[in-house]
């Protein structure tokens, strides 16, 4: 099931206290409005009574879609520089949960299941957002790295995340965006064929394609966040 908790949040502009429910845990599969709401970028958002200033929480909560083979730890985007010790946390919490300290039924559900750790909304909607069309995010990630190679200059820095945005059946819609406000600073798109071409000879990425699979947070981001994990 999907759970909330009543939280208590104060208006930036106004300071009018807010209540809203807050979200622990999704099920896509029970609740696919949630789903159509994450992928829309209007979930865990409200407004103030007081002076209708719109605010959005940040994410917080294990999002899980079995139907879809997903199960992703949605965490707040300030926390990504810490990914290491929170992909092990997340690990643990998957494997009680899911997998190896879990009941058989809990683990029968966990072995169709992919393990992810995003930061931020536009992560976790990424995420959704790649596997509603089918395509794989490993590969996905290994094409942003193929076409920062082929930019002649990229913001890539901690505080700036690249997104996919969009899909059509010919192109793949990117932006870059500033994490703690989510604005696009820049938007480009890609042929299909060049996504195509790296999951049919991902041999030629098996380095990068380890690196970004060492644990649940598959993203560009651990490339340039400081030392991988230990061996």
């Amino acid at each position: 099931m999907s759970l909330f908790a009543p939280l208590n949040i104060v208006c930036r502009e106004c300071e009018t206290l807010i209540t809203m429910d807050a979200v622990g845990s999704v099920n896509a599969d029970r609740r696919p409005d949630f789903r159509e709401d994450i992928l829309h970028d209007s979930f865990q958002d409200v407004s103030c009574g007081n002076c209708g200033h719109a605010l959005r929480l940040q994410p917080n909560f294990n999002y899980l879609d079995a139907g879809r083979g997903q199960w992703i730890a949605g965490l707040p985007a300030n926390q990504v520089s810490q990914y290491i010790e929170v992909e092990d946390g997340v690990s643990l919490l998957f494997d009680q949960c899911y997998g190896s300290k879990a009941p058989k039924a809990a683990r029968d559900v966990g072995d169709g299941l992919d393990v992810r750790l995003t930061f931020g909304w536009p992560a976790i909607r990424e995420k959704i957002l790649a596997r509603e069309h089918g395509l794989d995010d490993v590969v996905l990630e290994m094409l942003k790295l193929d076409l920062l190679r082929r930019m002649p200059e990229a913001p890539l820095a901690e505080g700036m995340e690249l997104r996919m945005t969009s899909v059509t059946e010919d192109r793949l819609s990117f932006a870059w965006m500033e994490t703690a406000s989510e604005a696009i600073e820049q938007e480009m798109s890609a042929d299909r064929v060049l996504y195509d071409d790296i999951a049919a000879n991902r041999d030629e990425w098996s380095k990068i394609s380890a690196r970004l699979t060492d644990g649940p947070f598959v993203d560009i981001q651990k490339i340039y966040l400081g030392e991988p994990r230990a061996a």
